[in-house]
């Protein structure tokens, strides 16, 4: 019984995170997190889908190296600021 608790652990899921804007303000926001709202509010503004997924918003942004962790800490502080809404899904 022990054994196949611990294969369920070890097992790793993949996940899609969804990002979707909420409120289009960039007040009190820095620089990534201003380029991410427009980037959102521009893709939604040109009747595209009201969400993308966190990986393609690094990609069209060009954000890489430590820039990916700084990215990632501006979708917290914008989810946290009720911005942004992120959604985490299943592959």
């Amino acid at each position: 019984m022990d054994r196949y608790r611990k294969v369920k652990s070890n097992e790793q899921t993949l996940i899609r995170t969804i990002v979707t804007l909420a409120c289009n303000t960039t007040w009190r926001c820095g620089k990534i997190e201003k380029s991410i709202v427009n980037h959102l509010y521009k893709r939604y503004k040109n009747f595209g889908k009201p969400e993308i997924s966190a990986k393609d918003i690094m990609l069209n942004l060009n954000i890489t190296g430590d820039k990916k962790e700084q990215c990632l800490d501006a979708l917290r502080r914008l989810e946290k600021r009720n911005i942004i809404k992120i959604k985490i899904t299943p592959l």
